[in-house]
């Protein structure tokens, strides 16, 4: 686990006995500590929070003091060597201790102490109350390993608001919000974020009624999200006019892409085709909608299996041509086009360069390929060798896996310029990309979001890069097993130690990949992204306090939940989106559920008090 902030508090459990680190079951006026059980009619296990001291970031050293009473775990040099907690003393070496983590170990510590580089250990592992001592590093000494666990996190509500519906004399609909009293504990200061659920559209459903949509693949890793492309039987959220309103986009088999537009005041238009399918399009297409110049309505793209096809919007809304125009023989699942295959080759459209123009990269099998766009609109062949040798799905190009092992298109260092990132099993990877447009050997910058550390999968542990300040800085942003963690980039390519920010939307707090969606996304309209996760009982969300740390979560709406009585949503079957389909300025909710999309109307700044 990373190291955690001053502000979380967690229990220190031995690996060997299982217990956690504490006062005796009747403490002394020695202040001495033990490693014991907690009976469950009695007090909770003692709870730490870490302070960092000082030194530098790569070796930092910190204050673990308690939770509750306040003093400071020290080491007073006696003879016996025992450990104790006492009265925090400024800048006392004695009360300052490192972790170090074990290596191979995912969540393991060795807790050093700074003065003189001695570790916790236990006096004799075989009895209860066993005291805790200092003790020379002992690479196999399972005694001396201790797991850091975040305690319950505290979760309240906001006020919940449902929708009223209302007939009028001409036969016309509307709807009402109003309060929901069964809001759970909501906060003092709570100010509806959400809506309650309003089904707008009886279409783009599971249901057979509503269209019987299905895909293959899960709306954890829908269209809308970098990297991924919507297949045959998706749905997701897109502006396909160019007004900054987003509007339902759906593939089906014989009618290419369909849409429903938005009316702007949450609603939908009924369903027309967007753009028709070309007379070889194939189950394996993937497709996009994107403003390749930045200049113009988006365009559509297709990877098919003779390559990328694109056709371009004029005014009208008119897509031309009709089956869109091969623009590269390349990226495509055919053989032709190199043979790229959904489950083993990621391809982004992103601006690599600077210059406004979306290019076309991905990881095949030997490494990462290419395709810049210039200005007159043309993309550029493949080259006849990758442009990096690294990030690929072939054990020579580094055996990246698809469900495993992330990789990301992002500036790390704020020249304008996208780097190429990626999360192995040892760790973090980099390819920074200089003004040729050259990619450098990857380096390995941090031992953290692996798969050896605990990061097991892109579905239950989401990971994102993302601005989490105004600072202009790529963070690194994580969901894992012990809860949100946070990496501080530096700007030049390389990342801050990990930080735990936040005890929940973990797998130790009940989140899963296989029920739960976890995102980022700004819902309050400061520029800063926040923690959106469906979980049981609806939505929660954690604000961006500003800094790029995040509030306890909230529950802001009672639906798009797991539960059933929060409308029984599953990441295999609803898909759900934040996106702007009024105009507002505000990330609403859609799902696409059974009977048909769902909204939840963002309220934010509508209710939001000084």
């Amino acid at each position: 686990m990373p190291v955690p902030t001053q502000e979380l508090k967690l229990e220190i459990v031995n690996a060997a006995t299982g217990q956690p680190l504490g006062a005796r079951a009747a403490p002394g006026a020695d202040g001495a500590l033990v490693v014991r059980d907690y009976p469950k009619d009695g007090p909770s296990p003692e709870r730490w929070q870490f302070t960092p001291v000082q030194s530098t970031q790569d070796d930092p050293a910190y204050v673990i003091r308690n939770a509750v009473s306040g003093k400071v775990l020290d080491n007073p040099a006696a003879a016996d060597r025992g450990v104790r907690q006492w009265d925090a003393a400024a800048s006392k070496k004695a009360q300052q201790w490192r972790l170090v983590p074990v290596e191979g170990e995912a969540g393991l510590y060795v807790i050093e102490g700074a003065a003189d580089g001695a570790v916790l250990d236990l006096d004799e592992p075989a009895k209860n109350d066993t005291r805790i001592v200092l003790g020379e590093y002992d690479d196999s000494a399972e005694s001396q390993r201790w797991r850091l666990v975040p305690g319950e996190p505290m979760r309240t509500s906001d006020l919940v608001l449902d929708w009223a519906p209302l007939s009028h004399w001409n036969s016309r609909q509307s709807w009402r919000l109003t309060h929901d009293k069964n809001a759970l504990r909501p906060a003092a200061d709570a100010t509806p974020s959400f809506s309650n659920v309003l089904l707008v559209l009886e279409k783009f459903g599971c249901d057979q009624d509503a269209g019987g949509w299905t895909t293959d693949r899960p709306s954890g890793r829908a269209a809308g999200q970098a990297g991924w492309w919507a297949g045959l039987g998706e749905r997701f959220l897109a502006d396909t006019t160019g007004t900054g309103i987003a509007d339902i986009v759906g593939l089906k088999p014989a009618k290419g892409a369909v849409t429903s537009s938005s009316r702007g005041d949450g609603t939908f238009d009924d369903e027309r085709v967007l753009h028709p399918p070309a007379s070889s399009a194939s189950p394996k297409d993937l497709w996009t909608l994107a403003d390749l110049t930045s200049k113009s309505r988006p365009g559509v793209v297709v990877l098919a299996a003779e390559g990328t096809r694109v056709s371009t919007q004029d005014e009208s809304g008119a897509f031309a041509p009709a089956g869109g125009e091969l623009v590269l023989k390349a990226f495509g699942h055919g053989p032709q086009a190199g043979s790229w295959l959904a489950d083993k080759h990621p391809r982004f459209l992103a601006d690599t360069t600077g210059d406004g123009r979306l290019d076309i990269v991905g990881c095949h099998d030997d490494g990462l390929w290419v395709s810049l766009q210039d200005d007159e609109g043309t993309f550029a062949p493949l080259a006849e060798e990758p442009a990096l040798r690294a990030f690929g799905h072939s054990e020579e190009a580094g055996g990246w896996l698809l469900d495993k092992h992330p990789r990301f298109l992002a500036d790390t260092t704020g020249d304008g310029r996208l780097d190429i990132v990626g999360c192995h099993d040892d760790g973090l990877w980099v390819s920074l990309q200089d003004e040729e447009g050259t990619f450098a050997e990857p380096l390995y910058v941090l031992d953290e979001f692996g798969v050896d550390q605990g990061w097991t999968s892109i579905d239950e542990h989401p990971r994102f890069l993302v601005k989490t300040t105004s600072d202009g800085v790529v963070d690194i942003v994580g969901f894992g097993p012990q809860g949100v963690v946070v990496a501080r980039g530096r700007g030049d390519g390389t990342f801050e130690r990990s930080q735990l920010v936040l005890d929940d939307y973990g797998q130790a707090q009940g989140w899963t990949g296989k029920k739960h969606l976890r995102l980022l996304a700004d819902v309050t309209g400061d520029k800063n992204p926040d923690i959106i996760g469906f979980g049981n009982e609806g939505v929660w969300v954690s604000h961006n306090k500003g800094d790029g740390s995040f509030e306890q979560a909230k529950l802001v709406c009672r639906g798009f939940g797991y539960n059933e009585d929060v409308g029984g949503w599953r990441v295999d079957r609803h898909s759900r989106f934040l996106a702007d389909i009024t105009g507002d300025g505000r990330l609403d909710i859609v799902g696409f559920g059974g009977p048909g999309v769902h909204v939840a109307r963002n309220l934010f700044r509508r209710f939001r008090t000084r």
